[in-house]
């Protein structure tokens, strides 16, 4: 008797669950909805079932973002300077480290500005401002005044008085107020020692729950896309497809003049190898722009940053961490200054000097607030409050954002490992013969061998028959 074969399970093909594809194909289904929605009646002020549900869809992931930013940047803050612990002649590495943090956040938040003025992507669309709109714009009065916190949470609290007499309240989060917020609890914190121990650890674990948190947050990033994009064609039509796009290929271009221009001239000023640069990085880069995570990526570029380019591990596992934070290039400089004159563009609102001094001001400062995952929707609420710009771009932005992020992450982790190497070729630390060694192609090959050779010789000891096992030697 013959059994009948058991049927095979089917499985999608692994193109079909990479998240690159993914992506791409909401990207493709949002405006597909978007477009019908428009052409069956939506409009903002009368919208239609379709229309409504991909703002429901949208609206709903960006609010499940805005939800774990606040714990996020707080407990990331205080545990980057809690690892200021942990090294020898601590505060000198720590200024050279945060100065070159800050000076190639300078630079790239320059080309940036430069590209949003030259590309001009959100120009000629015909949008009005938002309703909801006030008018403000930034000043430096402002800036300086919101930098001292209102209440330990950095909360605010706004009141709207309907015409029927209803009155409403929202509550908001300023990030510049959390920031420093969290800044003088990580100090204090290092001030106190051995009793704030406790604390550190508990803050340590938090954050790897909200991260994990955030992780599941990224997974459902494509259901997120069809709404955003789709509620973004369905409000503005082609125009929005049209500017997206010219806003992406403006970003992409920023990213490639900082990864390809700006860190090799960084790289051949301090007397380093191009070539051995971007080998010895380049594990680290191709899995952070699959992943779209700094924090995620952290283990590896950590390690390349060590292994492959002869950072001492005591420095990079207190540079790296803090970068993984803090580092930002793409998300908190070339990202927002483009995405702030973008929205600026979009709406037909005028910037003037000022506040392109705000954007360069905001993104060196304020990249402490870009924790790792969030960190562009982090800096683009920022810079956008900070101008006194439209909220509304948030949400057009975001529909894109996955896209973007992808390169955005890439330049971060390429900065992140940088900046350590030359602060270390700097200080006369760097192990140059390891920087220069041929690769092997896998920063982990020692752990690996090391592995092998244990399982071997635990095999080996299973193997021997128990009376010989006994009389070994130690």
């Amino acid at each position: 008797m013959t059994t009948a074969p058991n049927p095979q399970t089917r499985r999608f093909p692994k193109w079909a669950t990479s998240f690159g594809p993914q992506i791409i194909a909401a990207l493709i289904l949002g405006v597909a909805l978007g477009l019908v929605a428009k052409y069956t009646g939506h409009t903002e002020e009368t919208p239609n079932g379709l229309g409504a549900t991909l703002d429901v869809i949208g609206g709903s992931y960006v609010s499940l973002l805005r939800a774990a930013v606040v714990p996020l940047i707080f407990f990331a803050v205080v545990a980057s300077i809690a690892n200021l612990a942990q090294v020898a002649n601590a505060a000198r590495l720590a200024w050279q480290t945060i100065l070159w943090f800050a000076i190639t956040a300078f630079v790239s938040v320059l080309i940036g500005m430069g590209l949003g003025v030259l590309v001009r992507p959100g120009a000629n669309t015909g949008q009005g401002v938002p309703e909801d709109y006030a008018g403000k714009t930034g000043d430096w009065w402002a800036f300086l005044t919101g930098l001292v916190p209102a209440n330990f949470l950095g909360l605010e609290a706004t009141s709207k008085v309907a015409e029927t007499g209803d009155v409403t309240t929202s509550v908001n989060f300023n990030v510049l107020q959390i920031l420093v917020i969290a800044i003088a609890v990580g100090v204090a914190a290092l001030k106190v020692g051995p009793a704030a121990r406790p604390f550190l650890d508990v803050s340590a674990s938090i954050l790897a729950v909200i991260q994990k948190l955030l992780w599941w947050i990224i997974r459902i990033a494509p259901l997120g896309t069809v709404g955003l994009i789709g509620n973004a064609t369905a409000t503005y039509g082609w125009d929005t497809i049209g500017a997206l796009g010219k806003f992406t290929l403006a970003v992409y271009a920023g990213l490639a003049l900082v990864l390809f221009a700006l860190y090799p001239a960084l790289v051949r000023v301090h007397g380093l190898s191009i070539r051995q640069y971007f080998s010895g990085v380049w594990p680290a880069v191709q899995l952070a722009f699959v992943s779209r995570s700094s924090i995620g990526t952290l283990p590896l570029t950590e390690r390349v940053t060590e292994r492959n380019l002869g950072v001492p591990a005591g420095y990079a596992s207190f540079a790296v961490p803090l970068g993984a934070t803090t580092k930002m290039d793409g998300c908190a400089a070339i990202y927002p200054a483009i995405s702030a004159i973008f929205v600026a563009q979009f709406f037909g609102i005028d910037l003037d000097v000022s506040h392109f001094v705000l954007i360069a001001l905001v993104s060196v400062l304020g990249s402490a607030a870009t924790a790792g995952t969030t960190g562009a929707v982090v800096m683009l609420t920022l810079t956008l409050s900070t101008l006194g710009l439209p909220l509304a771009g948030v949400g057009l932005l975001l529909a894109v954002d996955p896209i973007l992020d992808m390169g955005r992450t890439a330049v971060n982790v390429a900065g992140q490992a940088l900046v350590p190497t030359i602060v270390a070729k700097r200080e006369g630390i760097l192990d140059e013969s390891l920087y220069n060694a041929p690769r092997n192609g896998n920063p982990f090959a020692d752990e690996f061998a090391a592995a092998n050779a244990d399982r071997a010789d635990r095999l080996e000891r299973e193997e021997r028959p128990a009376g010989v096992r006994a009389s070994g030697g130690a």
